[in-house]
């Protein structure tokens, strides 16, 4: 069969992306889905900075590759051996599959899964294949979901099942920015109610931090970014002190307001400035997180004896450490009773065709979380 599917052939090129267009919307050709595969429609898919990052280069992918990771769906064919799925049923995709056997996996943490991170790395399905193909040539996977397209071919472990009266725009929201940003603060870093957070960057994944610090009962949450628009959402949302990272005095503005620094600080913007600052605005005893993606050649560097003369604590997050069976039921239900309103994090809604102006946006970092309806 055929699909439509937003395709990367070069990386690196310039902005603006609206005239060098890095994504092409072509019709590609869809195979059937293989043993332990599912074929899904997508409803709605999210713009993500790691889809950008693959645009710009700061995530080095295989090409041609059809992007688009964090998305959700409806079930349109199953491949053998797929029992607990049927056409009709709606799903989330999840941008690492688990293969269940590995050691990370053994251990509980299947965001860790080695033949899910070689997989995603080469650009194939968990089992190695590739279903997709332009004019007789492979096409490869994004995470092994390839979202921006009207139908995707993913591995059973991608997907996680929901109900089917939740819509998919918002379900999409789920995938990857609900399950890092909540993940990070109540799986990776636990924080204890009464505690302080800061949270340095507020695109989609730091806006649900700052979510998940409020619903686990953080005392008080300073936000920081670079863009007013962003501090005052932050606000409404719940943040109880703003801070303007542009500011040259920033880190003594924020270390005098907390007499002396956060309990935990998230790094959710994907830079070493960001995580600079975010390390240097946690307390003594305290917690510096991070989940924000910078490019592999990018180095933080840190005051050697403050690691140990202050017992910190520095933490990688990859998809908040989650267990995408469990956590995610939980956050949507969450979600239906008010107390995680990822909702208000969308932004416009495009087609598309209208993709690669909003790369331009997401760049500009004037949006949170953009939806792409094929």
């Amino acid at each position: 069969m055929k699909t439509k599917a937003a395709v990367l052939h070069e990386i690196g090129r310039p902005r603006p992306f609206a005239e060098s267009r890095p994504l092409l919307v072509e019709t590609l050709e869809i195979d059937p889905p293989g043993e332990g595969e599912v074929l899904v429609r997508v409803g709605a898919a999210g713009l993500c900075h790691s889809d950008l990052s693959v645009v710009n280069g700061d995530r080095p992918r295989p090409v041609p590759m059809a992007l688009g990771h964090e998305a959700a769906g409806e079930v349109v064919e199953v491949g053998r051996g797929v029992t607990d799925l049927q056409p009709g049923d709606h799903v989330v995709m999840i941008f690492v599959p688990s293969c269940g056997h590995c050691l990370p996996c053994t251990e509980g943490r299947p965001a860790l899964c080695e033949p899910g991170a070689q997989a995603n790395g080469a650009g194939t399905l968990l089992s190695g294949a590739r279903r997709l193909r332009l004019e007789g040539r492979e096409v490869h996977h994004h995470m092994g979901v390839s979202a921006f397209a009207q139908y995707a071919v993913c591995a059973r472990p991608s997907l996680v099942k929901i109900d089917n009266d939740l819509p998919l725009e918002e379900a999409a929201l789920f995938g990857c920015a609900v399950l890092t940003g909540v993940g990070a603060v109540v799986n990776t870093a636990r924080i204890s109610p009464g505690s302080s957070v800061a949270v340095v960057g507020l695109g989609g994944v730091g806006l649900n931090a700052l979510l998940g610090a409020r619903l686990a009962g953080a005392a008080r949450i300073v936000a920081v970014d670079i863009l007013d628009d962003k501090l005052a959402l932050a606000r409404e949302l719940g943040a109880t002190d703003t801070f303007n990272a542009g500011d040259a005095d920033a880190v003594a503005q924020i270390r005098e307001a907390t007499k002396g620094g956060v309990d935990y600080a998230f790094e959710m913007a994907g830079s070493v400035k960001a995580m600079d600052l975010c390390y240097r605005v946690t307390r003594r005893g305290g917690t510096t997180v991070t989940a924000g993606l910078s490019h592999p050649d990018h180095r933080f560097e840190m005051q050697h004896v403050s690691l140990v003369a202050e017992e910190r604590t520095v933490k990688g997050s990859y998809i908040g450490s989650c267990v995408p069976l469990r956590d995610l039921p939980r956050y949507i239900a969450l979600y239906r009773q008010g107390r995680l309103p990822v909702d208000r994090l969308m932004s416009e809604r495009l087609t598309l065709d209208q993709i690669n102006e909003g790369f331009d946006r997401l760049a500009d970092g004037h949006t949170v979380r953009q939806i792409i309806t094929p």
